[in-house]
C-alpha cells in the first residue's frame, strides 16, 4: 500500500465508484479526473480517492470536494475534466448537488438534481 505525503493538498476529491455510478461511466470519469490533474500539474494540490456509494445514485457520478464541502454531479468524462480545471469557480455551480453553507449541506437554486428521500422521518 502507498502512503502519500498529503501536506499542502488543497482539495481531496472523493469519486463515487459504487455500482450505480459504475454503470454511468464512473471508471472513465475517475480516469479523466486523474488524467486532467496530471495534465495540469495539480498533483500537489488535488488528491483523489475512489469511494463506494456516496448515496446520490440518481446523480451519478457523484464527486465530493473536501474541504470545500461541495457535492458535484459529474455525468460525463468532459464534466470530470471541467471540474478539475474550474474546481473553485462559479461556472460549475449548476452541477452542484449540494454546497456547504453555514456548516450544513444545502441544495443550490440552480441544481437540476432531485431532492431525494429524507433520511429521518418527521413525527
Amino acid at each position: 500500500m502507498t502512503t502519500w505525503n498529503l501536506e499542502g493538498m488543497k482539495t481531496h476529491l472523493f469519486i463515487c465508484n459504487g455500482s450505480s455510478c459504475m454503470k454511468k461511466e464512473a471508471e472513465e470519469i475517475t480516469l479523466a479526473i486523474r488524467d486532467e490533474i496530471e495534465k495540469l500539474a495539480l498533483d500537489k494540490e488535488i488528491h483523489t480517492t475512489r469511494t463506494r456509494c456516496n448515496g446520490r445514485c440518481k446523480d451519478a457520478c457523484v464527486v465530493i470536494a473536501y474541504p470545500q464541502g461541495n457535492w458535484y454531479r459529474v455525468p460525463t468524462v468532459e464534466h470530470g475534466r471541467t471540474l478539475v480545471k474550474d474546481l473553485n469557480h462559479d461556472s460549475l455551480h449548476s452541477e452542484h448537488v449540494f454546497t456547504l453553507t453555514e456548516g450544513t449541506l444545502q441544495r443550490t437554486p440552480q441544481t437540476t438534481a432531485i431532492k431525494g428521500i429524507d433520511k429521518v422521518k418527521e413525527g
